[in-house]
C-alpha cells in the first residue's frame, strides 16, 4: 500500500447546527454542521470486507482539538497495520478485540469548521492537513498542534498524502541521520510511501541519493531526484565495495 493514495471523503449538505455541550466551542457562522455524518466504520480486524458505510455521530472538539470538513483522508500502511491488528501487539494501544475507533484514517486535508477551547493560531475557515483521528469520515477532529494551514499551491490530495509518511522521512533525514550536503545516502524501499519522500528530501539537503526499488519502479525512483538506483531483484544494494554514510531502511 503507498500513502500517494488518496480517499476523498462523501460531501453533503449540512441541515442542522452542533449543539456543543461547550460553552467555549465555537461553531461555524459560514455554514450549519450536521448532528450526524457518513464515514467509514470497523467493528473488528480483518481486511478491507470489514469495512462499511455508516452514519454516525459529528464528533465535537475538546481542549486543544478543532473540527475538520474532510476534503481528503490519505492511506498509507499504517491504516492496513491498524485494520487488520497486525502485529498484535498494536492491539494493547488500539483494542483487543476490534478497534477502539470505529473510523480508520489519520491523514487528513480539509476546512476548520470549528475550534475548541485552548486552541491558537487556528480559525473557523481554515484549509488545513496534518494528522487527525477517524478520518475516513465527512467530519474528524484533529489536535490542533498536528495540523498545518494548507498552502493554495498545494491540492487537498496532495495535502491529504503528505502528514505521516512526510513526517516520518523528514525525521529520518534530518533529525535521526542529520544528513549534511556532499554525503552519500542509501534508501532501501524508495518507491513507496516513505520512500519517495525520504529521496526528496534528502536531496533537498544536498545528499547523493542511490535508491532502491524493484525493476518497474527504477524510473519513478530516478525521476525523484536519486543518483543511482538498484534493482533488489537482480542486485543486493550492500553486497559491493561501496560505502554510505546514512542508510535508511524502510521496511
Amino acid at each position: 500500500m503507498n500513502a500517494n493514495l488518496e480517499v476523498s471523503c462523501l460531501s453533503t449538505a449540512a441541515s442542522a447546527t452542533l449543539q456543543a455541550a461547550d460553552p467555549d466551542l465555537k461553531p461555524s457562522t459560514a455554514r450549519p454542521i450536521p448532528k450526524n455524518m457518513q464515514a467509514i466504520v470497523q467493528r473488528r480486524y480483518g481486511g478491507a470486507e470489514t469495512l462499511e458505510l455508516g452514519t454516525l455521530a459529528v464528533p465535537q472538539p475538546t481542549d486543544g482539538q478543532v473540527l475538520i470538513e474532510v476534503a481528503a483522508a490519505g492511506v498509507d500502511r499504517g491504516v492496513w497495520h491498524l485494520m487488520v491488528g497486525l502485529p498484535w501487539v498494536i492491539r494493547l494501544g488500539f483494542g483487543l478485540t476490534g478497534p477502539k475507533q470505529p473510523v480508520p484514517g489519520l491523514d487528513v486535508s480539509g476546512r476548520v469548521v470549528a475550534v475548541g477551547p485552548a486552541v491558537d493560531g487556528f480559525r473557523v475557515g481554515d484549509e488545513v492537513f496534518g494528522v487527525g483521528s477517524g478520518t475516513f469520515a465527512e467530519y474528524a477532529v484533529a489536535e490542533a498542534r498536528k495540523l498545518a494551514h494548507r498552502s493554495p499551491d498545494v491540492s487537498v490530495e496532495q495535502a491529504a498524502a503528505l502528514p505521516i509518511s512526510g513526517m516520518t522521512a523528514l525525521q529520518a533525514i534530518r533529525d535521526v541521520g542529520m544528513v549534511r550536503a556532499g554525503q552519500r545516502i542509501l534508501v532501501l524501499g524508495a518507491s513507496g510511501g516513505v520512500g519517495s519522500f525520504t529521496v526528496q528530501i534528502a536531496r533537498h539537503y544536498g545528499g547523493r541519493v542511490t535508491g532502491v526499488a524493484s525493476t518497474s519502479k527504477l524510473d519513478f525512483v530516478r525521476s525523484l531526484g536519486a543518483e543511482r538506483v538498484i534493482d533488489y531483484t537482480h542486485e543486493d544494494a550492500l553486497d559491493s565495495d561501496t560505502r554510505y554514510d546514512v542508510i535508511i531502511d524502510i521496511a
